[in-house]
């Protein structure tokens, strides 16, 4: 948790570090504005790391103003770093090529014109980012499977993932997605990490709003690796007064129709044993709830769908190229070699910035369709 903190900040650090650089010749033209900016970004750089110590210490309506201020300028950090790591990029290439051609001097974008139309751009890209952060969408995947029984109706799983309800994100996120499952009318509804992103006491009424879903065959949840920055007792706890069944590290059957696997994410270098968990390749179709979309070589050839999020899909583009080297199933639906599938959800909510870009949040609806073999 400490090494995570640090890098953590050291890379966000970075990150103002090249934004400052890319606007100084803007902020030049006003008396004290580079030193009133640089103060502000240091305030900023520690204010994730202040939300969570005045959340610990009981201070709540500091920690929401910290993070409503916080996690809005990471956002526009994000993006404006984005922008003006291009330009660097550009700049690097124009010194190189002066050293052939000098006249090209009059081509550079380090300067008043260029950090103005950076920050347009920033501006834009933030008030599209807000936008999109609230266009849930539903995504229907369809999985034809001779291991349902021949002749049943398709088993509607319904699944939610990444929601970080806590400080900014609360009854205004979570009742549109509780609206959008009830509307699926699913046979089961699966939570795989990541649900809780606050201390219990800061989500006083939210475990209400899902019992407004029904669900005959049950709701189920695994742990993301956030529920252990919260605190795993409380999240846990918000899980179960919500109507979630918790498995951890084990299996259940429902209805002679199928076998729901769930695995604790790593957490604090927890390892959970998944092939246990798994146990003996099963008769009935299998379905693995595992937060990260990671898949071991030996669970492999026992389940035959696995649901995961953690990634976002990189929620602010173009973050997903680097998370995409990190989790090759960052997004969607995939084959694997054994003829079985992992989908991977791009999250129904936000972490951090209330931002997306080219990620769109999403609850998905898996159908599972009986066929002959």
């Amino acid at each position: 948790m400490r090494l995570f903190f640090l890098m953590f900040v050291a890379v966000y650090g970075v990150m103002h570090l090249v934004t400052l650089w890319g606007l100084m010749p803007l902020l030049r033209k006003f008396p004290l504005l580079p030193f009133v900016t640089g103060l502000w970004m240091l305030l900023m750089i520690g204010a994730p790391l202040l939300v969570r110590s005045s959340e610990n210490a009981g201070h709540e309506t500091l920690a929401r103003v910290l993070a409503f201020a916080g996690f809005g300028w990471m956002g526009v950090v994000f993006i404006a770093f984005s922008f003006f790591t291009l330009v660097a990029a550009w700049e690097l290439l124009l010194r190189f090529m002066r050293l052939f051609q000098p006249q090209l001097a009059n081509l550079s974008l380090h300067g008043v014109a260029g950090a103005t139309g950076v920050l347009i751009l920033v501006v834009l890209a933030t008030a599209y980012g807000l936008y999109e952060a609230r266009d849930l969408r539903v995504e229907r995947v369809r999985i034809e499977t001779p291991r349902l029984p021949a002749g049943a109706p398709p088993l509607r799983v319904v699944q939610v993932s990444d929601i970080h309800l806590g400080l900014p994100n609360r009854e205004g996120l979570l009742l549109p997605v509780i609206e959008q499952i009830q509307a699926l009318q699913p046979d089961l509804l699966v939570a795989t990490g990541d649900i809780v992103d606050a201390q219990l006491d800061h989500l006083n009424g939210l475990s209400l709003l899902w019992h407004r879903v029904d669900a005959p065959l049950g709701k189920y949840a695994v742990t993301g690796n956030h529920e252990y920055y919260a605190g795993l007792d409380q999240a846990l706890e918000f899980l179960q007064r919500s109507g979630f069944e918790l498995l951890r590290n084990r299996s259940v059957e429902l209805d002679g129709r199928l076998k729901l696997v769930g695995v604790d994410d790593p957490g604090r270098g927890r390892e959970p044993d998944e092939r246990a968990a798994l146990g003996e390749r099963s008769e009935l179709f299998t379905l693995l709830l595992k937060h990260r979309p990671e898949v071991a070589e030996a669970s492999a050839p026992l389940f035959d769908l696995q649901l995961s999020g953690h990634s976002h899909g990189g929620q602010i583009f173009p973050f997903g190229l680097l998370t995409g080297l990190r989790y090759p199933y960052q997004n969607g639906l995939n084959l694997l070699v054994d003829g079985n599938f992992i989908y991977t959800s791009r999250g129904t909510g936000t972490w951090g910035p209330p931002l997306r870009i080219l990620s769109p949040p999403e609850v998905t609806l898996i159908e599972l369709i009986p066929v002959k073999s």
